[in-house]
C-alpha cells in the first residue's frame, strides 16, 4: 500500500506520503492556482511512487456536518478520482492545519505558510491518521471511510 495524502486548499494543495511502514512524510505542497496543471503534477507524483491510494482530508463542522468546504472537497475528489481512477478515503482533517500551527516555534508560521510547508504537514497528519486506523492504532473514520 502507498498512500498520498491531500490537505486540498484553493491556493495549495499539500501532500505526503506514507506507505506499509506505517509513517507519514510531507512533500512539498503543489501551488493550486493552475487546477489543470495541478493535476498533472498530481498524476505524475503518483506515477513516480506507484501510488496505490489516495487520503484526501474531509473539513467537517465542529458539529460532524459537512458544510460549504466539505462540497468543495468533494468536487476535487470527484475529478481527482476521474483523474486518477485509485481508491480515495476521507479523513476527518477537523483542526488538522492548527494542530500543527501550534506545534511550530512562534514567528515562523507566515514563512511557512507560503512556502506550503505547513500544508504539507497537515497532510501528512491527516495520511498519518489513516495508516494508523489501517494498524489499528488510530480513531474510527468519522467521515466515512473511502469516496
Amino acid at each position: 500500500m502507498r498512500c498520498l495524502g491531500i490537505d486540498y486548499g484553493e491556493r495549495r494543495i499539500g501532500l505526503s506520503y506514507g506507505d506499509e511502514i506505517g509513517v507519514a512524510t510531507p512533500l512539498p505542497a503543489l501551488d493550486a492556482v493552475d487546477r489543470a496543471e495541478g493535476f498533472v503534477r498530481l498524476r505524475r507524483i503518483v506515477e513516480e511512487r506507484r501510488i496505490s491510494q489516495l487520503v484526501v482530508g474531509y473539513p467537517l463542522n465542529m458539529d460532524g456536518s459537512a458544510g460549504f468546504k466539505a462540497r468543495e472537497v468533494d468536487r476535487f475528489i470527484a475529478e481527482l478520482s476521474a483523474c486518477l481512477a485509485l481508491p480515495v478515503h476521507r479523513i476527518d482533517e477537523r483542526l488538522t492545519t492548527e494542530t500543527v500551527r501550534t506545534s511550530l516555534p512562534k514567528g515562523r508560521n507566515d514563512a511557512l505558510r507560503r512556502s506550503g510547508r505547513i500544508d504539507s504537514m497537515a497532510a501528512a497528519v491527516i495520511l498519518q491518521d489513516f495508516l494508523d486506523q489501517q494498524t489499528g492504532l488510530g480513531r474510527a473514520d468519522p467521515a466515512g471511510g473511502p469516496a
